[in-house]
């Protein structure tokens, strides 16, 4: 894509924990590095986020006795999917993946480190509360993110979907996420952002 000084990159949770031997493999998660270092070089403005979990999140399956690793439950904001512990705050594995080369990043976002509330989105919370990402990127004259990272289905849609609810043009670039896709999860992530009007293309 050619990017314009009013683009900004949004690169989503890069980190060891959802690369392959990770806590949370996502499937060749480690393939879209290369992609995103390429396509960093075409912008102004670039943000990156970590999943950054205190021990002992409520999102872990660990913090609920008796269930397991991808089940769900209803927390007080709705209903939330349970995880194997990752990306616990200052370990090896909430780090951003070693090859990850994107020097012009103006803000690294921490998000997940209140311990009873889950967050997807590097805009908004899962109880709502906002982050403050759309505030940066409208002082800083932003108009149109475009998302890549990990996973497709989970921290991408549901940025790029909170991406167009605070009134930025949006695009996923496909081939620079990767997607955990348990039971359909990637075609309904697809079906919702395209919905919104999140735009779905490639790095050429």
């Amino acid at each position: 894509m050619r990017a314009e000084p009013t683009d900004a990159l949004l690169v989503v949770d890069v980190q060891v924990d959802f690369l392959p031997g990770g806590a949370l493999a996502v499937p060749e998660g480690d393939a879209i590095v290369g992609p995103i270092n390429a396509l960093a070089k075409r912008f102004r403005h670039a943000v990156l986020t970590q999943d950054w979990h205190p021990a002992g999140h409520a999102s872990f399956a660990s913090a609920h006795p008796g269930r397991a690793p991808f089940e769900t439950v209803r927390m007080a904001y709705g209903e939330q999917v349970l995880w194997p512990d990752h990306c616990v705050q200052g370990t090896r594995g909430a780090a951003l993946a070693a090859g990850l080369d994107v020097p012009g990043a103006d803000l690294i976002l921490r998000k997940g480190a209140n311990p009873g509330v889950d967050s997807y989105s590097a805009f908004v919370e899962a109880d709502g509360t906002p982050t403050g990402l759309a505030g940066y990127l409208r002082e800083r004259g932003v108009v149109r993110v475009a998302l890549c990272g990990l996973a497709t289905d989970y921290c991408v849609a549901w940025s790029a979907l909170d991406a167009r609810a605070a009134g930025f043009e949006a695009v996923v670039v496909a081939d620079a996420t990767r997607a955990i896709d348990r039971d359909g999860s990637l075609t309904r992530a697809w079906e919702r952002m395209i919905a919104a009007g999140v735009g779905r293309i490639t790095l050429s």
